[in-house]
C-alpha cells in the first residue's frame, strides 16, 4: 500500500523474496512526499560514524518522542539501503575519488547525508518507479485504501480499496 518511496521499496523487496505483489496507491505511481525530499538520505557508513551515533542524533532530533525500535531499524538498515538504491541506479553525488559525497543533515553530528544534488527524493523515486515497471510489478492508481482486513489472529491479511475513477 502506497506508491511512494516506502511502498515502492516494500513492493520490490517483497517480490525479491517470492511474494506476488500488487501495489495500490491513492494517486499516480510516484506522486508522493518522497519526490519533495530535496536534501538527502542519511546513513552512517563512514569509519568515523556509526549506527549508534546516528541513533542518538535521531532520537535527540525527535525530542525523545521516537519509537526506539523503529529508529534502531532505520539506522541499522540505512547503509545497506543506500547501497541497494545505488545498485538500482540512484545517481548519488560522489567525490572525485568515487567515494560518497556526504553532507551535514539536520540534527546530525556527523557527515552522513547522501544526496543527488537538490533533487534526492525525485531521483530515488525515478529509479524505484522504473524498477517497478522493469520487474512488471502490477499496480493500481487512484485507489486509496479505505479499510484493512485482518485474519483471526488480528494480522493484516488484505485491504479494501476505493477506485476514485469508477467509485467502486
Amino acid at each position: 500500500i502506497g506508491g511512494g518511496g516506502a511502498g515502492a521499496s516494500a513492493a520490490l523487496l517483497a517480490q525479491e523474496n517470492g511474494a506476488k505483489v500488487l501495489l495500490a496507491t491513492k494517486l499516480r505511481l510516484g506522486d508522493c512526499n518522497t519526490v519533495g525530499a530535496q536534501a538527502g538520505t542519511q546513513a552512517a557508513d563512514r569509519p568515523q560514524d556509526s549506527p549508534a551515533t546516528h541513533y542518538l542524533d535521531t532520537v535527540g532530533g525527535g525530542h525523545f518522542h521516537n519509537i526506539p525500535e523503529l529508529v534502531e531499524a532505520l539506522v541499522k538498515d540505512a547503509p545497506s539501503v543506500i547501497k541497494w538504491l545505488e545498485g538500482l541506479g540512484v545517481n548519488w553525488d560522489k567525490n572525485p575519488d568515487g567515494s560518497m559525497h556526504e553532507l551535514s543533515g539536520g540534527g546530525a553530528s556527523r557527515l552522513r547525508l547522501h544526496s543527488a544534488r537538490d533533487y534526492t527524493g525525485l531521483e530515488e523515486m525515478r529509479v524505484l518507479r522504473d524498477e517497478l515497471r522493469n520487474r512488471n510489478i502490477r499496480y493500481v492508481e487512484f485507489s486509496p485504501t479505505v479499510e484493512l482486513l485482518t485474519d483471526d489472529k488480528g494480522h493484516v491479511a488484505g485491504a479494501v480499496l476505493a477506485n476514485m475513477e469508477t467509485n467502486e
